[in-house]
């Protein structure tokens, strides 16, 4: 008999078939994601925007990315739901992580139209995503801990109430937080042997060895492989001007980086900045380094005419974050939440 400790996933998990395709009178047709069902899912993700997290959008850009992900299988791990008329109406998306060096995770990511709850729909879409992500977890070979995460905003009660069914649980939460570019950023002092820069393409693979060191001790945080990081520092969203990093001769040791996605203007009601990651180097920390790159990157987005900067926190941060952040001027305004189901 094989050790729980050594046991693979599949050998824990036990059998685990192709998940069934739902079945509901509202929906006539699933199908897998492709390239070219990408604006049909695109159109779901919308309507849902303003009903689930009225203060972003999700970009069309986001969801083709997905899909051409060398280890996301999008015949596999992704379905969209029509009706008779051919409208979209729900879309189911299991979206496992690349990296599997400590865990198995797999990110549930499903969304059905507003006109189109309250029937059923959204569960049976969860169900399927769940069922996907244990198979995913036995395909691994793995003899790790495996997850499910779903994350939903606050007011996304809906969710929240799929999910627990399902057995996952709240695990963390976290705070978005903005800032007006008009208020006076304080006066910091500089640190001796740093070189405070904006971040440029040459130094985009050191940004990333940065990234994977200074996130090791955050909770959910796994390695960002290369193929992920070219499309977030090489996508249409990202701005190398805004973005701001820590040298300690030529190597990386903190980071701020942003982006502007114009579509959430409107939402937000401001010109904005979303400051995406923020870190710093474990054997760095607590030298005054992350307020100073990160004020450097809100200097550089007031320069730009931007009238807000954003960010997201996680509420226990080992490294206190969200108070330095208040103490930049940045105040709470949503809260999101972190379900997990642990295998």
């Amino acid at each position: 008999m094989v050790s729980t400790d050594d046991a693979t996933l599949a050998e824990r998990l036990g059998p685990t078939p192709e998940p069934i395709t739902p079945e509901h009178p509202d929906v006539t047709q699933w199908r897998p994601a492709s390239l070219a069902e990408i604006d049909a899912m695109h159109s779901v993700f919308a309507a849902a925007a303003p009903v689930d997290h009225p203060t972003y959008t999700t970009p069309r850009e986001e969801l083709e990315e997905t899909l051409e992900l060398s280890h996301v299988d999008a015949a596999r791990d992704t379905l969209v739901g029509f009706a008779a008329d051919g409208t979209p109406v729900a879309v189911g998306v299991a979206m496992p992580h690349a990296d599997r060096s400590s865990v198995v995770r797999t990110y549930l990511d499903g969304v059905v139209h507003p006109d189109w709850r309250r029937r059923g729909i959204g569960g049976a879409v969860v169900q399927w995503e769940l069922a996907r992500a244990l198979q995913q977890f036995a395909e691994s070979g793995a003899a790790l801990p495996a997850e499910a995460v779903m994350y939903a905003d606050e007011r996304d009660a809906g969710a929240v109430v799929l999910a627990e069914r399902l057995g996952l649980q709240t695990e963390r939460w976290f705070t978005s937080m903005v800032r007006d570019s008009a208020a006076t950023l304080p006066e910091l002092p500089e640190v001796d042997g740093i070189q405070i820069v904006p971040f440029t393409p040459e130094l985009a693979e050191a940004g990333r060895t940065a990234r994977n060191d200074a996130f090791r001790d955050h909770w959910g945080s796994l390695p960002t492989d290369p193929e992920r990081w070219e499309q977030f520092v090489g996508g249409p969203f990202f701005r190398y001007d805004l973005s701001r990093v820590a040298l300690a001769g030529d190597r990386i040791v903190a980071f701020s980086l942003a982006s502007v996605n114009e579509d959430d203007w409107e939402t937000l009601g401001a010109s904005n900045a979303y400051i995406d990651l923020i870190g710093v180097v474990r054997d760095h920390r607590r030298r005054g380094l992350a307020p100073l790159v990160v004020s450097r990157t809100l200097a550089a987005i007031a320069d730009a005419g931007l009238e807000k900067a954003v960010l997201d926190v996680d509420t226990e941060s080992p490294t206190g974050a969200n108070t330095l952040y208040e103490r930049l001027g940045f105040t709470a305004t949503d809260r999101s939440r972190a379900l997990v189901k642990h295998y």
